[in-house]
């Protein structure tokens, strides 16, 4: 059962290695993306809500998206990303890319879906208590609006796509991800 569930997901995870490493048509600014002065990768750690995203072919009908970190030994990071397809009750998608910080500010990463493929990864921004984060790339082709909880106000996010506007995306591309959750599981 394993050794097919990895074939039938190769193809998928070569599809997306190969779309976050290309470039495509797209204009790249220039200048490199701003990112946090210093991340705290304990307080990092844990499980973040994707609120919006300019989303990854994968991520196009992502319901309950969950991205959640922890450090491990080696200091690389285990992630993992869970979502369900389609709709509130369809088929959760599980998936467990590892980050690899490339920085002394621990703000820039390589996120590794298949090897030896690190596509760039970086912490744009996070608020002082750890709650809230934007993760973007240099190329500005993919973005992620990430919280502790299911929902934030729309004053924090109107913020958020003013910062991701102000480093050069283009915001009318950010999707909101539908999140709903009873009480146990998300609040």
């Amino acid at each position: 059962m394993y050794a097919r569930n990895t074939m039938t997901r190769r193809p998928l995870l070569v599809a997306l290695s190969a779309a976050l490493v290309s470039t495509g048509c797209a204009t790249v600014p220039t200048a490199e993306i701003r990112t946090e002065e210093q991340v705290d990768l304990q307080q990092f750690s844990g499980d973040w809500y994707v609120i919006a995203s300019i989303p990854t072919f994968i991520e196009k009908q992502a319901y309950n998206a969950v991205e959640s970190y922890r450090v491990d030994d080696d200091g690389t990071i285990d992630t993992t990303f869970t979502f369900r397809k389609g709709g509130f009750d369809g088929k959760q998608k599980t998936y467990n890319p590892r980050g690899f910080v490339r920085d002394e500010s621990n703000a820039i990463w390589g996120m590794r879906f298949i090897w030896p493929i690190k596509a760039d990864y970086r912490i744009v921004y996070v608020d002082d208590d750890y709650s809230q984060t934007i993760i973007g790339r240099n190329k500005r082709d993919f973005a992620w609006v990430m919280a502790r909880t299911p929902t934030i106000s729309n004053e924090d996010y109107f913020e958020h796509v003013r910062r991701l506007r102000e480093q050069g995306y283009d915001t009318s591309k950010l999707k909101l991800v539908p999140q709903q959750w009873d009480d146990e599981a998300g609040q």
